[in-house]
């Protein structure tokens, strides 16, 4: 059943690759996806695929949701998978991958009573496919936030940074002394390509020993290797969280032939690795914004 669900979820970021568009490069200016009911926004791959989709209301429900509100899902509406992790005694498990998610999710009361994390997914729709179901009223911030500002404020409140250098001609992050390096900001082409590019190495920092301990930063990770390909998609995912939440877009990636290419080659060979790359960007992002803790993501 695991395998199963990893396998849903990729082929619906595949099938956006296979289109030419790369998911987590979308400009995510608008509301955050959120259920309905409970007002919660998703999380993790959750919140990746469901900024795929192209509604134009954040709001999603499952069927019995929009039953239950009085309303219905419009015949032949088509309903999108979204995952959580259901804790299960070790002598229940089906499959050993699952230790993984222990690493991506990060729950160690239930790890000391010897319960693995079993993916299971089930399915919702867009606010857009119901009827008799009244959208609720929005909620407007009180003031208007400045997307530079916000991204400032945001690498400033980072807790325990690492050292950030601009004296560089490439960006790159550097376990070994905890530093991250950046060209000059009058090197960017604009503030969005600056921040969305800080981001993505301030992502990879969060690896560090002293900080989420990933095995794609404190390990040994060959170039084009599993391991580097999975940090290097943390980084990015992270990146295009961290965008959305600041209003800017992700300017860190070229969408280009070769660049689509090889992660179809990698997300073909490697049905898991979204799913829990996701998982370890929300956990990056909740780092850098300083909220920390376990979380659930299976809304």
């Amino acid at each position: 059943m695991s395998n199963k669900v990893y396998e849903i979820i990729t082929e619906r970021i595949l099938t956006e690759l296979e289109k030419g568009a790369v998911p987590w490069k979308k400009p995510w200016k608008t509301s955050f996806p959120k259920n309905l009911v409970s007002g919660k926004e998703y999380r993790g791959i959750n919140l990746l695929v469901l900024m795929c989709q192209d509604f134009g209301s954040p709001y999603y429900l499952t069927f019995k949701q929009a039953k239950k509100l009085g309303g219905a899902v419009r015949k032949g509406a088509k309903s999108i998978p979204v995952v959580y992790w259901n804790w299960v005694p070790v002598k229940d498990r089906r499959n050993q991958d699952d230790e993984l998610a222990v690493a991506a999710e990060g729950t160690p009361e239930k790890a000391k009573r010897k319960m693995v994390p079993i993916l299971r997914y089930y399915r919702v729709f867009n606010l857009d496919q119901c009827e008799g179901i009244e959208p609720p009223e929005e909620d407007k911030p009180a003031v208007e936030i400045n997307p530079i500002e916000e991204c400032e404020r945001i690498v400033a409140g980072m807790p325990g940074p690492p050292v950030i250098s601009h004296k560089s001609l490439r960006a790159c992050y550097r376990p070994a002394t905890d530093t991250v390096s950046l060209p000059p900001v009058d090197r960017f082409i604009s503030a969005e390509e600056y921040y969305s590019t800080c981001f993505h190495e301030l992502a990879h920092s969060t690896g560090h020993a002293s900080r989420l301990n990933r095995p794609g930063v404190v390990g040994v990770s060959r170039f084009g290797s599993e391991q580097y390909s999975q940090e290097e998609m943390v980084a990015e995912v992270s990146s295009a969280f961290l965008c959305g939440i600041a209003g800017i877009e992700n300017r860190t990636i070229e969408n280009s032939a070769a660049y689509i290419q090889n992660w179809l080659k990698v997300l073909k060979n490697d049905k898991r690795m979204i799913v829990i790359a996701a998982a370890q960007s929300q956990k990056a992002v909740d780092y850098i914004l300083g909220k920390g803790g376990n979380h659930d993501h299976s809304n």
